[in-house]
């Protein structure tokens, strides 16, 4: 048993509880999007599949990012964010901007869009602002006020069972 002294003090966590719980979350679908930022004219990014739209009034999104992620350690409230929600073909993307490595965005074709790196080829883009950042176990959830948000009509990346893959309607 892990006995987690955070911000639950007398909360016991059974190891085995982890484990299924990572598993149950390995059956859900989920979006693949690379979220990213500029500062000091350096691009950051990294890859997510836990991100959801917060508020429809206003427009807010939230991101989580684990704790450690060189992408959180440059985030304050008010930096410029991009979500590129990526597309079905795009899964070698995902895998790089995944990957703990300097490089990332050498080679990649992106543009400034709303104040944040935009990648080519995105199935959507969602720019924001941080409103806040609010520590949640080991991650932090990054909750951002939308600013632009734009989407193509083609297939979504989708991770499932530790997997990329894409969605297929019925």
């Amino acid at each position: 048993m892990i006995v987690s002294v955070s911000e639950h003090p007398y909360r016991v966590v059974d190891a085995s509880l982890q484990e299924s719980f990572r598993d149950a979350m390995g059956n859900v679908a989920a979006a693949v999007s690379v979220v990213t930022t500029l500062v000091d004219d350096v691009p950051h990014g990294t890859t997510v599949s836990a991100f959801a739209s917060l508020s429809m009034d206003p427009p807010m999104l939230l991101v989580s990012l684990m704790q450690g992620s060189r992408l959180l350690s440059v985030l304050r409230p008010g930096a410029a964010v991009g979500v590129n929600v990526l597309g079905a073909d795009q899964g070698d993307v995902a895998q790089r901007f995944a990957e703990r490595r300097d490089d990332k965005f050498d080679g990649m074709a992106w543009e400034l869009a709303d104040g944040a790196p935009a990648l080519q080829h995105q199935h959507a883009w969602v720019a924001m602002r941080v409103a806040r950042l609010v520590p949640a176990g080991d991650h932090t959830l990054v909750l951002g006020d939308v600013v632009n948000a734009v989407s193509d009509a083609g297939t979504p990346l989708t991770y499932h069972r530790r997997s990329f893959g894409t969605h297929l309607a019925h």
